[in-house]
């Protein structure tokens, strides 16, 4: 009986693997490429963005972080940061996707990702094979291969000609925010319509469309309703009161918004501050 059901045990296993080498083999998935649109777009008159003193935040600014078993530590501030290396880019397998500080990665603006600088800040990228020099917003973390320094966008990489060739050997110098006019004063001398026009279609700018910066969440509605008022007599823009589930609990969280422009969501935040009406945070809803 042992022998006959080892026997029987055999035939099947020989049965069985008969039929799996009868079964067509199925494709092994393939790594989506990056890369650039399917037809190249001349983004060569793009307009660098206007470098202003931004606060930085706490996405995309945690210290030290781990990636593929390296260990990072972020800068606490640009100021000083000059570097030579190999600069990439990146495009269309990141398009639309949320940066490290939770912005939209959009390939047409002139941004970059950095592995150490303070998000967001501003560099000067200068293509050492051909002298061509952009200002970028660095508001992603990356690249992760090595001998590579800074991740350009698209446009970024376009302007500075090496597009093709994929990677360059670039210098890369942080401006020093100290030096940098806020957001406020920026806005403040933009008074003709050209320039108003240039900085809506500035997209190193544009923020998802349900951006907001709270200003506080409580328990109370009343309380909420009043800080509201008092938010809204000072600022010239929406701001409203929220209610959302917490642990079975309802907080009214009081917020700004939604806000379409980086340096819009800049000039509010600094204005809470300044007058005292809340710890503001940015928020997406």
């Amino acid at each position: 009986m042992f022998l006959c059901n080892a026997r029987r045990a055999v035939v099947l296993a020989v049965v069985f693997l008969a039929a799996c080498s009868t079964q067509p083999n199925k494709p092994a998935p393939q790594p989506v490429k990056d890369g650039g649109p399917p037809v190249p777009v001349d983004m060569l008159a793009t307009p660098e963005p206007t470098p202003v003193r931004e606060p930085v935040g706490v996405a995309g600014n945690k210290s030290p972080y781990v990636v593929g078993g390296v260990t990072y530590h972020v800068r606490t501030g640009a100021k000083g940061y000059r570097a030579r290396g190999r600069a990439s880019w990146y495009g269309t397998k990141f398009h639309g996707k949320r940066t490290a500080n939770g912005e939209v990665y959009n390939m047409y603006a002139m941004s970059a990702a950095h592995k150490t600088l303070p998000l967001p800040s501003y560099a000067k990228v200068t293509n050492l094979e051909n002298g061509r020099s952009v200002i970028v917003r660095v508001n992603d973390r990356g690249p992760f291969v090595a001998g590579r320094i800074i991740d350009l966008s698209y446009t970024a990489a376009q302007k500075l000609g090496y597009l093709d060739k994929g990677t360059a050997q670039v210098e890369v110098v942080a401006l020093d925010p100290d030096t940098l006019p806020t957001a406020g004063q920026t806005l403040a001398v933009e008074k003709d319509a050209s320039a108003r026009q240039a900085l809506q279609q500035d997209a190193s700018f544009k923020l998802p469309a349900n951006t907001y910066l709270q200003v506080g969440a409580f328990s109370s509605a009343s309380k909420a309703k009043q800080v509201r008022g008092k938010v809204a007599a000072e600022l010239d823009y929406p701001v409203s009161v929220s209610p959302v589930e917490r642990g079975g609990k309802t907080l009214y969280r009081v917020r700004i918004g939604p806000i379409s422009q980086q340096r819009v969501l800049v000039t509010l935040r600094e204005s809470v501050q300044q007058k005292h009406l809340g710890q503001p945070q940015v928020v997406y809803d």
